[in-house]
């Protein structure tokens, strides 16, 4: 070292040399603050980084799904058609296509896709839409979906196809 502690007092010519270790070591402990500011920084950055690179993987994914689950919407009606047709026959679709409908409705089911729409519903102008108006109906008090021309389909809160209705509505 630079200086001699004698009997606990510093030699004659001692002092400035201490004087610009301690100057030293306030700009070395601010170097250091900053140092850790921007690693602190950086830290943070790149943790916001990898939240935004999974939310923007997610969107892709559901982009995805949606894209690739709406025209399925159109072959689901057409089943629901089918069955409807052979109930108003007095019976049922064949074995096959039942089974390929159960299997086609349970692989869209956990991909999220779910059918939503049926009569008695409040009317709600975010997923239903109106196709006619049916006038009064003195058992509502809101305008309700009467009859379900089309169910609609939802894939978490978005809406792939609004359900189709014919609205009845509360007496004036």
């Amino acid at each position: 070292d630079d200086w001699i502690e004698d009997g606990g007092a510093l030699a004659a010519g001692d002092e400035s040399t201490v004087a610009g270790a301690g100057d030293e070591l306030v700009v070395t402990r601010i170097a250091l603050e900053e140092r850790t500011l921007d690693l602190q920084r950086l830290q943070a950055e790149y943790v916001n980084y990898k939240k935004r690179v999974e939310r923007d993987r997610e969107l892709v994914r559901e982009n995805s799904t949606y894209a690739a689950l709406v025209p399925i919407v159109d072959v689901l009606d057409t089943i629901d058609r089918a069955r409807d047709s052979a109930r108003s026959g007095g019976g049922e679709i064949s074995d096959d296509l039942r089974t390929v409908a159960d299997q086609l409705e349970r692989i869209v089911a956990g991909l999220g896709l779910v059918k939503f729409g049926e009569p008695g519903d409040a009317f709600d102008p975010t997923v239903h839409e109106a196709l006619s108006h049916l006038g009064e109906d003195a058992d509502v008090t809101v305008a309700t979906c009467k009859v379900v021309a089309k169910a609609g389909y939802k894939i978490g809160d978005r809406v792939v196809r609004a359900a189709q209705v014919l609205v009845v509505d509360p007496p004036a």
